[in-house]
């Protein structure tokens, strides 16, 4: 056999963890934080220069150049070894590189619209709000946190974009919403949404079911009501909820999550009947495995047993890019004869 070829930024992580000097720097890297290469599981197959992206900051561009030229020169951080331990080994499936998907701008798709993203700091609701926007959107950019609203707007300077704090399920808040929005809602993007602790009905507390219901449920629907009578004085409009694969199985969340995903869809299925002669389509789209702000907790043994066993069959988590191609889409005309589906956006999960 030949020799194995150089690690650079474009091998996957696998590849860096059976590579016995590759092993000992990253090792040694996460050690530093209190972290084992556990936590490369589910994404082990892809390139570690997407680790630049994803982790917002925490893994830049400088580090994985370092990376690079220790692993070249052979620099064994003291005190590691350089070998790979048996799990390190790539799979036959891991030693395929996959195809890379790269986002395409659509210019001027949703010019001169005005589309409302609630979520719009962070994960998905940020992914969404910025492709609407540097595909000619104006964006009501809604969020709970004023920092993470004020880093998108720095990293959109141009963009016609009107960041908003506001509380998704506070009716005054609401209606601060559609004020700046105006006269036309041409979209509503219902991303904000909160996980619950994983717990099955005989230990879920008061405290876990009315908060995840009161944001997942109650804010998707106030928006929705306050949406509507705009969209019904201009003809038409479209909305997309944000369900989840717990809304097609029940071993994706704990039962306070799982119940509220599926009011989502009786939301969005309700009214995509409702509303639909009118102009209105109303869909929503069930993310699978996706890398947000979102942490799940495990509140009860039970909980954490069965659905970690059910997440062995998960596939590998996207980057919230991909969930706001799914989610654009929708919101776009090139939806137009889409109305009361839940669209699965979950890399084949739904399938398994």
């Amino acid at each position: 056999m030949g020799n194995p070829k150089p690690l650079t930024g474009d091998s996957s992580i696998a590849d860096w963890l059976a590579d016995p000097v590759g092993n000992a720097i990253l090792t040694d890297m996460l050690a530093q934080g209190g972290q084992t290469p556990d936590v490369f599981k589910p994404v082990r197959r892809l390139a570690i220069k997407r680790l630049v992206k994803m982790s917002r900051g925490a893994f830049t561009q400088e580090m994985l150049d370092d990376l690079v030229r220790r692993v070249a020169a052979g620099e064994v951080p003291a005190g590691a070894q350089a070998a790979a331990s048996p799990e390190a080994t790539p799979t036959a499936e891991e030693t395929v590189a996959l195809r890379e998907w790269t986002e395409r701008i659509d210019q001027g798709r949703f010019s001169g619209r005005t589309v409302i993203v609630t979520g719009a700091g962070s994960g998905i609701g940020r992914a969404t709000a910025s492709r609407i926007a540097r595909e000619g959107g104006r964006i009501i950019a809604v969020d709970v946190s004023a920092e993470r609203l004020d880093e998108f707007v720095a990293e959109h300077a141009g963009a016609d974009v009107v960041p908003l704090v506001a509380d998704i399920t506070d009716d005054e808040s609401v209606a601060r919403i559609v004020e700046a929005a105006g006269d036309t809602i041409d979209g509503l993007a219902n991303i904000a949404g909160i996980m619950d602790d994983m717990t099955p009905v005989g230990d879920v507390t008061d405290v876990v079911w009315q908060r995840v219901f009161r944001v997942n449920v109650e804010g998707t629907m106030r928006l929705m009501r306050a949406v509507v009578p705009v969209m019904l004085a201009q003809g038409g409009g479209a909305i997309v909820n944000t369900a989840s694969e717990a809304a097609l199985r029940g071993s994706a969340a704990g039962v306070a999550y799982t119940a509220s995903k599926h009011a989502v869809v009786g939301l969005t299925k309700s009214s995509a009947f409702m509303y639909g002669p009118s102009g209105i389509r109303v869909n929503a789209v069930a993310p699978g495995p996706t890398i947000t702000n979102i942490e799940a907790s495990f509140g009860s043994p039970l909980g954490a047993d069965r659905i970690q066993t059910a997440m062995a069959v998960m596939p590998d988590p996207v980057e919230a890019d991909a969930l706001a191609a799914s989610i654009t889409f929708l919101l776009s005309d090139d939806g137009v004869n889409v109305n009361g589906v839940v669209l699965a956006s979950d890399g084949g999960w739904s399938a398994a």
